[in-house]
């Protein structure tokens, strides 16, 4: 039997120190390894993908140098590995089981909670709090804000000449990040900047998310299917009406989304409308990343979920963004209880 709370009620707060300690791989990959990843063998760059970033993470052991890339190239090492790929070929997984390897103080975030704890801390705190890190792993890399990827480009050039390595991964290959949205001189130079740190990687394939989920967002049939659903669920179950979730995810810092949805076993929303506003779709789009990370289940009553993003977004600058979402909403409305 489920307890039955809202969203509404919950308003979190972190600090700079709270951010920094949960820059740690999503909880879903706590077992994630480069032996237990498992490559389609429909898509050979995802078997390279392992090797290379096992190549990669040699260059902490004693005389181990970077392997591959030594070979493959004259010049000095990069001292940042990017992945690059479509949703859900593993780039995370690669990600979190390279921040494994990693030797001594080491960080993974997303690119919002760097920011975050740069708005948090400031910016020469943050530089000093991250300095000396061996490893700084940045899962989807984004460019929503020209000054935050000014800032990061400027952040991670800083790490990296203090000895940080750095990985990331993004849908997007980081010359192309970007591309699209801001034309501006200053801001293309910045772009061409930080593709120039990075080895690049590209891993294709299918969203394994899909593999066993076929492509649509579960939807209930009315609002008391939704209760009854919530009811069925084991511990904590937020249910609220989809625009009053929208209207408090305005209230709260997305740094913040993950204790938003600490703690609870699934969520219900109630009466979901096609989005049309994108400062709501992209608030959204972060809180479904936290609801992710913490693999927490989505019961939902109108719009499929899917179809959440309205046409002239899946068209816009945030396409990719939208897509991972959907993706992701596909396979949390499918692991809940009904």
């Amino acid at each position: 039997m489920a307890t039955i709370t809202s969203l509404l009620d919950r308003a979190p707060t972190m600090s700079g120190d709270e951010i920094a300690g949960s820059l740690v791989p999503p909880r879903q990959f706590d077992d994630a390894t480069l032996d237990n990843y498992r490559p389609d063998p429909d898509y050979p760059s995802q078997a390279e993908a392992v090797e290379r970033v096992r190549a990669f993470a040699a260059g902490w052991k004693p005389g181990g140098g970077l392997g591959l890339f030594r070979k493959k190239a004259a010049a000095p090492a990069k001292p940042g590995l990017y992945l690059d790929g479509g949703f859900g070929v593993g780039k995370t997984h690669l990600l979190a089981a390279l921040w494994k390897l990693a030797p001594g103080r080491k960080y993974f975030g997303t690119f919002i909670e760097y920011t975050a704890l740069v708005g948090a801390l400031g910016y020469q705190a943050t530089v000093k709090l991250l300095s000396g890190s061996t490893f700084l792993a940045i899962d989807e890399f984004e460019l929503d804000d020209p000054g935050d990827t000014m800032m990061m480009t400027r952040l991670l050039g800083e790490l990296a000449e203090k000895g940080t390595r750095i990985a990331a991964t993004s849908n997007t290959p980081p010359n192309a990040l970007g591309e699209g949205r801001f034309a501006a001189i200053d801001f293309l130079r910045e772009i061409h900047a930080l593709a120039a740190r990075f080895d690049i990687l590209r891993i294709d394939g299918l969203d394994y998310r899909r593999r066993d989920v076929e492509g649509h967002a579960v939807v209930l049939a009315d609002d008391a299917a939704l209760d009854a659903a919530a009811g069925a669920q084991d511990g904590t179950v937020a249910v609220d009406d989809f625009d009053a979730v929208l209207r408090h995810l305005a209230t709260v810092h997305p740094s913040r989304y993950v204790k938003l949805v600490d703690g609870l076993s699934a969520v219900g929303f109630r009466g979901v409308r096609v989005l049309h506003d994108q400062t709501d779709a992209l608030r959204f789009v972060a809180a479904v990343d936290r609801l992710y990370d913490a693999r927490v289940p989505v019961l939902a009553t109108g719009v499929p979920l899917d179809e959440v993003f309205g046409a002239d977004m899946l068209g816009g600058g945030y396409r990719k963004k939208y897509l991972r979402a959907i993706s992701r909403l596909i396979a949390l409305t499918s692991g809940a209880k009904e």
